[in-house]
Parts: C-alpha cells; sequence; structure tokens
C-alpha cells in the first residue's frame, strides 16, 4: 500500500464524503475536501477547503495539494480534473467517465451503443420537441443535467401533463411498468478485478421520487439477481473505470432487468453495507481506487435500510423526535450525518437495521419510519 502520508481529495462534502472519511481513518488516510457549503457534514472532520466544485481554478488548485483525487457527486469541474491527470495526478473515477454520467443523454446512448438493456428513450432539446414527440407517451422526461434525488424528472402520462416538460436538452423515456426497483453496487481496481454486492430492493418516495427505505437482499428470483450482477459487471468493465459504480435497475413484470441510470461513487443503496456486509461499500471504493485487493462483499445479515429525510413543512434548525424510542429496538444502527439545517425532504441521515428474519425487518423499517422525524 502507498504510504500512510498520502492525501486523497474529495469533491464534495456531504454525508458520502464524511461515511468515507470515517471508512479511511482505518487506513490511516488523509483527506482534503473542497465543498461549497461552508457547514459541510466533512467540514469539521478533514482539511476542508470552501469553494465552488464547478469552477476550474478552485478544483484545479485543491487537486494539486492531493495524492489522488475522488469524488461524492458528479456536478464537478471535468476539465480541471483532465488537466490534474495531465500533471500526473491520479484522478478516480476517471474525468471522462464522469463527464459521460454527467449527462443523461450520453448515458442513456452508451447503454444503446453497448446493447446493454434499458428502457426505449428519444433525445429531446427543449419543450417543443418533447411535445412533437406526444405519441411516445407514457414517458419520463428527464434533464439531461444537473438532476439528483428526485430533481430534473418529470413523469408525463397523457397530453395534459405536457405542460411539465423541461425547455432544456434532455430526453423522453419509455415509462416502465416495472415490478421492483434493484441496485447493484459494482467496483473496479487498476488491476481490472471485479466484484458485485447482493442486488439490494428500493422502495421510492411517492412525492420526493428519492429513496425512502431499502432491503437487502433483494426479494428477486436468482434468475432476476443473475442478470443484474451480469449487466453491472459489464457496464464497469465496457466503462473501463476504477472505483465505485452503482447501478439502478427496473425488474420488469416479465422478469427482464433493464438500467436506469449509474452513479460512478457510494450510493444510497448501499449504506447499509457498513453493517450488513462484510466490506462496507465505502472502505470498497478506498480499496478500488488505491488498487487494494477488493474487500469480501458477501452479506452477514439481511437489512434495511431507512432514509431520514426531513419533515415536509419544517425548516431551520434540526431536531430529531423519536429518537430514543428507535434506539430501543434491536438491531438498529443510527448514522446521523451533522447537518445543522433541516429543509422538507432534505437527507440528515440513515438508520440501518439488522435482522435475520425479513418479516421482522420489515416491521421496524415501519417502526423507525413513523417514529423517527426531523423538524424544526
Amino acid at each position: 500500500m502507498q504510504s500512510i502520508e498520502l492525501r486523497v481529495g474529495v469533491l464534495g462534502g456531504g454525508q458520502l464524503g464524511r461515511m468515507l472519511m470515517q471508512s479511511g481513518i482505518d487506513f490511516n488516510i488523509q483527506f482534503s475536501v473542497l465543498d461549497p457549503d461552508p457547514q459541510a457534514p466533512c467540514s469539521s472532520i478533514s482539511k476542508f477547503t470552501n469553494g465552488k466544485l464547478t469552477d476550474f481554478k478552485t478544483v484545479l488548485d485543491f487537486g494539486n495539494d492531493c495524492d489522488l483525487i475522488t469524488i461524492e457527486i458528479e456536478n464537478v469541474n471535468v476539465a480541471a480534473l483532465k488537466e490534474l491527470v495531465s500533471r500526473g495526478k491520479k484522478v478516480y473515477p476517471q474525468p471522462e467517465i464522469i463527464e459521460l454520467i454527467q449527462d443523461k443523454r450520453t448515458q442513456k446512448e452508451f447503454y444503446k451503443n453497448n446493447n446493454i438493456p434499458t428502457a426505449d428513450f428519444i433525445l429531446t432539446s427543449n419543450k417543443s420537441e418533447v411535445v412533437a414527440n406526444k405519441i411516445f407517451l407514457p414517458a419520463v422526461n428527464k434533464l439531461g443535467k444537473e438532476g439528483y434525488d428526485g430533481k430534473g424528472v418529470q413523469i408525463l402520462r397523457t397530453e395534459q401533463d405536457l405542460s411539465k416538460a423541461f425547455d432544456a436538452p434532455g430526453l423522453l423515456e419509455k415509462l416502465i411498468d416495472f415490478e421492483k426497483e434493484i441496485a447493484v453496487i459494482v467496483a473496479r481496481n487498476e488491476q481490472g478485478n471485479i466484484v458485485t454486492y447482493p442486488a439490494v430492493e428500493m422502495v421510492f418516495h411517492p412525492q420526493a421520487n428519492l429513496v425512502e427505505y431499502l432491503f437487502s437482499p433483494a426479494q428477486i428470483s436468482s434468475v432476476v439477481a443473475s442478470q443484474a450482477d451480469a449487466i453491472a459487471k459489464e457496464i464497469i468493465q465496457k466503462l473501463g473505470m476504477v472505483g465505485l459504480l452503482a447501478v439502478e435497475m427496473f425488474v420488469t413484470k416479465d422478469g427482464k432487468v433493464l438500467v436506469n441510470e449509474i452513479a460512478p461513487r457510494p450510493h444510497n443503496s448501499g449504506h447499509q453495507t457498513i453493517e450488513a456486509n462484510v466490506t462496507s461499500q465505502y472502505e470498497q471504493q478506498l480499496r478500488a481506487i488505491l488498487n487494494l485487493p477488493l474487500g469480501d462483499t458477501a452479506t452477514i445479515s439481511p437489512s434495511a435500510m431507512v432514509n431520514l429525510l426531513g419533515e415536509d413543512g419544517f425548516s431551520g434548525d434540526a431536531k430529531y423526535e423519536g429518537l430514543e424510542e428507535v434506539l430501543k429496538v434491536g438491531g438498529i444502527h443510527v448514522h446521523l450525518y451533522g447537518k445543522k439545517r433541516t429543509n422538507p425532504f432534505r437527507k440528515m441521515g440513515h438508520i440501518t437495521i439488522v435482522d435475520s428474519d425479513m418479516e421482522s425487518l420489515k416491521k421496524k423499517a415501519n417502526f423507525v419510519k413513523h417514529t423517527l422525524k426531523v423538524k424544526a
């Protein structure tokens, strides 16, 4: 392994960076973090720089002081990362891959060009082009760039919904009548070694369109599980990516697996790996980008993860109601992200539940969801 003096730079100082740093302490890694929020979750536990992730000079200057640069968010200045690579810095995932994934349009074209199963789609430049393709409805209208956590996504079921279409470059994606939404996390190091985690099953919040809770492993057939695993491996192999990749997929009612989106970093669908798998997704990212042997991904225990979201209608200094009641339950692990202010649907933390019985897991997940509230 590299010297303990190794300094890893992380673009983004949110909860994913925070949990990456918590894992990196075990490897005695020194972290530098860049984030536009002076009170970001990583600000008090790293060598912290307050600055824009999309500004060329800011990212370049930040990266010059690091031995290796990685990300916890895709919305970063890729040109600066390419310049850092030209100066001999290691950047993982590679800048070209971040650039491809930044735009859902190029993401979808990558799937099509590489025969990776995904929903049919049409690229659109503006709202009028969406309207012109109304025959394609029902469909999902997605912004090409800067959509995240459910933002930049509109479901257009009928012509009456066309008023909600985005007047910006994006795509129309055929609305899939799916049975389940699943995700597989896959890692690859410089040597080309690849490992995957067992698929997890995700349940999305109906309003915020982000993951509300998940169950691991997913309740799917061995055939579907094998399909999903093979697709995740194929994607990271064809990208030639070094790092950690989350692959979100639909399972259709006739048993097909279609790729929805990918994220080149630790992901909401892997939080439970901290307690429930031999190697957490955060340790795995470090192993991958440092070119270390990849860790065992085996499941220690079935698990559930509940996202702790800010309650609708509350903004201000965060207060946690029901925390003591939740902590009385066996198998509960609380992760608070250190965000001082709450807003509606803001990710404030997550709860992992481990239990050998799936029905018990579901009951505990519902108890957590209805008991623990973030208010102001």
